[in-house]
């Protein structure tokens, strides 16, 4: 994929318009069923937004991306990662399979939805934070997935 939830059906670009925007659909093409890749790509350089899968090897056991049908091969290697953007201290995770990944490598616990963990790796401090999937199979509205992720994106000065 050429970028980070390009699938129209998923509600991350929708959430980030609600919240940066006020408009679910700030980032989507006018009559057409995709998100503008360049505009998001601006926004997330101007704000300081780095995105990356926590693993870079998994299999699929069934034909679908439900967490519970992926299995973790290889995991990011984070510290490396971390070297690269030594400003980052909150990670945010995008779903549950995401976050219990990023424990795992981190050492810390696993937060509730919509909170976060503290972890100190790679010699910093970090923030891990659980969201809820934006996925359309997570059955609940861009305005109530927005709710928790604001509370990161206030926080590291996103919005």
């Amino acid at each position: 994929m050429d970028f980070f939830y390009p699938n129209f059906q998923n509600d991350m670009w929708r959430v980030v318009g609600y919240l940066a925007c006020g408009d679910s659909r700030a980032f989507e093409v006018p009559s057409e069923r995709r998100f503008d890749q360049p505009r998001i790509e601006a926004f997330c350089r101007e704000r300081g937004i780095a995105l990356y899968d926590t693993s870079e090897e998994i299999i699929r056991l069934n034909d679908n991306a439900s967490d519970a049908s992926l299995q973790v091969v290889r995991e990011v290697d984070l510290a490396s990662l971390l070297s690269r953007i030594p400003q980052c201290g909150t990670i945010v995770a995008t779903g549950g399979k995401a976050a219990e990944t990023l424990c795992r490598i981190t050492g810390c616990a696993l937060p509730a939805v919509g909170a976060w963990s503290p972890a100190f790796y790679a010699d910093r401090e970090l923030r891990i934070w659980r969201m809820p999937s934006t996925s359309r199979a997570f059955p609940r509205s861009v305005a109530w997935k927005a709710e928790y992720y604001r509370y990161p994106f206030t926080e590291s000065g996103i919005l």
